[in-house]
């Protein structure tokens, strides 16, 4: 039998053509997984680094500056951010001509203690320009504003309609003054043990109907700056300076109640702020405004801070 050499060859040519094609049509299935893989490779990647990154973020935020320039769009999980008081009161004074009521001296010694105590509750008698400075001021805290005068109620709140404020009346006008002052001390719902607010009608100087979350807070800080004081039939602030004592006096909480009387210079304001919030309470004031520091009353003392026996 002769070998034929031309068959071998042509044979062995085949063979090595189809190796060819198997290796080329394997590689082209691996190049296809490949593809598949290679985009969910990346994904899986960048969603790590995505991760790692935001980590590496909060974790700056946690231990590092809260100003830094780098996470500006982020919050810090330390300090607050803006209120939406505090950004409307910067846009209100900035843009506003109208100036707060009382003088830059004043407002100092309020601000002093609300930067101390705020957040906190902090009842304000009067509704006015300076409104969203005082809300900005204790930011995170309850501020909540008393106005009997309908009108000026309506125009504050469209003004700045995030405003708490209540509308309210009083039962007392300011030519009744001296009669009130007179008089209480015969009134026992006047004075403790049965002195209170809420439904004490008897006690002309308590204010009786005011809303219930005001009966239902313990009060940081009282400002009183209303109700109107400067003609003979307007109500005047002898409810409310008795009010706020009743308040500060009642506390039962831990601490002293802040209270601010504007309007020193007149002499109700005066008079019956010697009477309920007490000479010896003052710690300052400068202008026309007194600010006292009272501390709840014990068992055998009047709303004065007068022992009884």
């Amino acid at each position: 039998m002769t070998w034929d050499t031309s068959r071998h060859e042509k044979f062995t040519q085949q063979l090595s053509e189809r190796a060819g094609s198997e290796r080329q049509e394997a590689a082209e299935k691996l190049s296809a997984v490949s593809l598949l893989k290679l985009p969910l490779t990346r994904w899986i990647a960048a969603a790590t680094a995505s991760f790692v990154f935001l980590g590496l973020i909060l974790l700056f935020n946690l231990i590092g500056p809260g100003n830094s320039p780098f996470t500006c769009t982020l919050p810090s999980f330390h300090t607050r951010p803006p209120s939406d008081e505090l950004q409307y009161a910067l846009l209100h004074y900035a843009t506003s001509s109208i100036v707060p009521q009382q003088s830059r001296s004043e407002i100092l010694i309020s601000y002093d203690v609300l930067r101390r105590r705020s957040p906190c509750k902090f009842l304000v008698f009067g509704l006015g320009n300076d409104s969203p400075m005082w809300s900005a001021f204790n930011a995170g805290g309850t501020t909540v504003f008393l106005e009997e005068d309908p009108k000026w109620f309506q125009s504050v709140l469209h003004n700045s309609p995030f405003l708490h404020a209540h509308q309210v009346t009083y039962p007392t006008k300011l030519s009744e003054a001296d009669n009130l002052l007179r008089s209480y001390r015969s009134q026992p719902e006047c004075l403790p043990p049965l002195a209170r607010l809420s439904g004490n009608r008897r006690c002309r100087l308590a204010l009786a109907d005011l809303p219930a979350e005001i009966y239902a807070k313990e009060w940081d800080l009282i400002m009183i700056d209303a109700p109107k004081g400067y003609f003979a039939n307007a109500p005047g602030r002898m409810g409310a300076i008795y009010s706020a004592a009743v308040m500060a006096r009642s506390r039962r909480g831990d601490g002293f109640t802040d209270v601010f009387l504007h309007d020193v210079d007149r002499k109700v304001e005066r008079t019956f702020a010697m009477e309920f919030l007490c000479w010896k309470y003052l710690v300052g004031g400068t202008g026309r405004l007194w600010h006292f520091r009272i501390p709840p009353a014990r068992n055998n003392e009047t709303i004065s801070g007068k022992g009884t026996h």
